[in-house]
């Protein structure tokens, strides 16, 4: 389906929703329709749990996967976590900012957490019974300087999301129908190239360690690009939200031995955050709150994903500070250049983390027992789970969708 720009710039405007059941779905005229061709003789199905056609509910689907190739790797399924950002995709709130609409149908998903049952003739990293993880990385060229240097979110040709993508014509290293879209971890078996692929340390609870791989390393790869993962260095660190992300870079800044400021609009959420780590706590709409740290934070992690202002963070950085941007925010953000340039603060942004970085954060979080408040459901919940995230997520709970419970009911 083709939008004109002009439709495309009324909708940001104008959002039109829909509603089924509590779910509210968006921006109808540039959702996509995109039905499953009749199964290749290089494809399987797999149960899934998805959304079949824009405005309807979840229910139990069947999906065409790509057979196993040389260095592909077959994941029985055993959980996989449930991102907000799953909900954005299912529900097609993102269609306007990015000028398409969600592929339907589409099994969100990428959290995913399972047990390696077949590997490719070529497949070196991983074995047969090997726990594993992928989060939102499917694929990439695998040849440009950001993928040579781990960087894969970074990919010069666009990296492959988990779910709701196309098998890119760039660089494809996905077997199957070529036309069929990608379906995420809401399913009975996943085929991964081995690349995007890491390995679950022993002892990790399998049930917690999904989210790890999407919000642990997004808070990971800042703390470790602006060095806070360097052995013995010790910084003042502020992560502005308490929700899922915020958590998780708490507790990670707190474990890697700095001093952690946590920065929210009200003050309702102090307990929460003091009980995560957090060794300071900041009202960012309280100028008498923000003065306490005037100066003295050498780095801030806002995970934010609303348009907002960021003068209260740039207040509190000290000198050569930086604040990063994690948020998924369309609107353009105001700042004074002034307030940057006497005291040489930077104002940057990153996004999820490459392989390396995702094996790195769950061998660190193993090491300190360091997980994500986790709620397990199964799929016959998924419609209340969206409508909770749509609306509120006030504790920063991680739901985990448990596959192998889900396919007995």
């Amino acid at each position: 389906m083709s939008t004109s720009s002009r439709t495309i710039d009324v909708r940001l405007t104008l959002k039109i929703t829909s509603k089924q059941g509590n779910m509210k779905f968006s921006y109808p005229e540039i959702a996509v329709s995109k039905p499953l061709p009749t199964l290749a003789d290089n494809e399987f199905e797999s149960v899934a749990w998805g959304i079949e056609n824009y405005g309807e509910d979840f229910k139990k689907l069947v999906v065409n996967k790509p057979a196993v190739g040389d260095q592909d790797v077959k994941i029985e399924m055993k959980f996989c976590g449930i991102c907000h950002s799953d909900v954005h995709f299912a529900l097609n709130e993102l269609a306007a900012g990015s000028g398409s609409g969600s592929m339907y149908p589409i099994v969100p998903g990428h959290e995913l957490v399972g047990t390696v049952v077949e590997v490719g003739r070529a497949v070196s990293r991983v074995a047969v019974g090997d726990d594993v993880a992928v989060g939102c990385i499917r694929d990439s060229c695998m040849d440009c300087k950001s993928c040579d240097s781990g960087d894969e979110n970074y990919c010069a040709k666009g990296f492959t999301h988990t779910y709701n993508s196309p098998k890119s014509p760039a660089y494809s290293h996905i077997g199957g129908n070529q036309e069929v879209q990608n379906f995420g971890g809401y399913t009975q078996f996943d085929v991964v190239h081995e690349r995007f692929v890491c390995k679950i340390p022993d002892g990790m609870e399998l049930s917690k360690a999904g989210p790890i791989v999407c919000a642990g390393v997004t808070m990971w790869d800042p703390l470790k690009h602006w060095g806070a993962t360097q052995p013995g260095k010790k910084m003042d660190i502020g992560i502005v939200g308490i929700g899922g992300l915020g958590t998780m870079g708490i507790k990670l800044a707190s474990a890697l031995g700095h001093r952690v400021v946590a920065i929210s609009r009200s003050a309702r959420k102090e307990e929460l955050a003091r009980s995560k780590g957090a060794h300071g706590f900041v009202v960012s709409t309280d100028p008498k709150s923000v003065e306490k740290e005037a100066g003295k934070l050498d780095l801030i992690l806002d995970t934010i994903p609303a348009h907002h202002s960021i003068m209260p963070y740039l207040t509190m950085l000290s000198s050569s500070g930086t604040v990063v941007q994690l948020g998924c925010v369309g609107p353009l953000m105001e700042y004074s250049q002034l307030v940057l340039m006497f005291r040489r603060l930077s104002i940057a942004s990153s996004v999820i983390g490459g392989v390396p970085s995702t094996q790195e954060v769950l061998d660190f979080c193993n090491k300190h027992n360091i997980y994500s408040d986790v709620k397990i459901v199964t799929a016959d919940r998924l419609n209340e789970v969206y409508d909770e995230l749509q609306d509120n997520n006030s504790d920063a709970t991680r739901y985990v969708l448990d596959i192998k419970e889900s396919l007995k009911l």
